[in-house]
């Protein structure tokens, strides 16, 4: 056991940073469980083994990932007293067993031993994730997935479907794009990250959502001549809006809510997630595309709306504000 604990302390803390907290709790508690079941099941001295390993890397992981995540969802005033409370519960929990096993055969303590591992297991789906990685993973899921690349890859596909020439709507896409993105970094300290994400996000809803209405009434064969106008108006909506906030800002943010020492493994696994999700819609545009075009980019208008509740409720703003008073109001919204 105490071999797997050294197994489960040295990858803790990279494992813990890379794929976050809670994440990190799911893959323990696996290790427990099959660590139980391993011992139940065990008809020789091996599979004991094997059991004691996994137990010993469950709680190696755990002696990290379970104070690092209580530090950050507990409010101050009280971090201390259950912090305290929480590293007791392994002297009772030994105790307990102590008192159990004089009673029972250890088969029998085992199935005890495994009780508590899928209380947790069910208990893991209604838990947060640790403030700071719902935020970072969740801006980039809701940038990415938003239909940007769609836009951009088939940009031209969108105009000549629409009846709209292509090279007219790249030029104005172009122009449009430019003293968005200066109008962006002058108004950003001013307004704060937050607002300019929200409004970003709400052109991008409103954007998607003209184009597939102008997809619409060319499939019912109604008010045809306006369905180009508005298809214009919808991709040029939809990429002023994003480079106005949501093409730099979360990077920003990302930046900003992750301490020092995470900062590495934070940016990177928010980086693997945004280009995951800008693989899987510029993969599936075209398949979408063909089954409906009013029906894609009203589903992108579906997530980009989503994006407006998410930094609604969850994003902090971190304008002109220390990495104390950000972790503080991460722990605020998460309660």
């Amino acid at each position: 056991m105490t071999a797997g604990a050294m197994i489960g302390a040295v990858i803790s803390g990279r494992m813990t940073d890379f794929i976050g907290r809670r994440l990190t709790l799911w893959i323990l508690d696996i290790f427990y469980i099959v660590g139980w079941l391993a011992i139940i099941f065990a008809e020789g001295a091996w599979l004991l083994d094997l059991g004691r390993l996994s137990l010993g890397i469950g709680f190696g992981l755990t002696c990290y990932v379970g104070p690092a995540y209580l530090a950050e969802i507990i409010p101050k005033d009280i971090r201390g007293l259950l912090m305290s409370i929480s590293q007791s519960m392994t002297g009772y929990g030994a105790s307990l067993t102590f008192v159990i096993g004089s009673f029972v055969t250890w088969r029998s303590l085992a199935i005890i031993g495994c009780i508590p591992s899928l209380l947790l297991l069910l208990a893991l789906f209604f838990i947060p994730e640790s403030p700071r990685w719902l935020v970072g993973v969740g801006l980039m899921v809701v940038q990415a997935s938003g239909g940007l690349y769609g836009f951009m890859f088939y940009m031209s596909e969108i105009f000549d479907s629409a009846g709209i020439s292509s090279t007219l709507g790249f030029i104005l896409v172009a122009v449009l794009q430019i003293p968005l993105i200066v109008l962006s970094a002058a108004l950003i300290d001013k307004f704060g990250r937050r607002t300019l994400l929200m409004a970003s996000a709400t052109g991008q809803c409103l954007g998607c959502l003209l184009t597939g209405l102008s997809y619409f009434l060319q499939e019912l064969d109604w008010w045809k001549e306006a369905s180009p106008i508005l298809a214009l108006i919808g991709v040029l909506v939809y990429m002023g809006s994003y480079a106005f906030g949501m093409g730099g800002i979360p990077w920003i943010v990302v930046s900003e809510i992750f301490p020092i020492n995470v900062k590495g493994s934070a940016g990177t696994l928010c980086n693997l997630v945004s280009s995951f999700c800008s693989w899987v819609v510029s993969y599936t545009f075209n398949y979408s595309f063909s089954w409906s075009p009013a029906g894609t980019f009203f589903i992108y208008a579906g997530i980009c709306g989503f994006g407006v509740v998410f930094i609604a409720k969850l994003v902090p703003e971190t304008k002109g504000r220390t990495l104390e008073e950000i972790h503080a109001s991460l722990t605020r919204i998460m309660q």
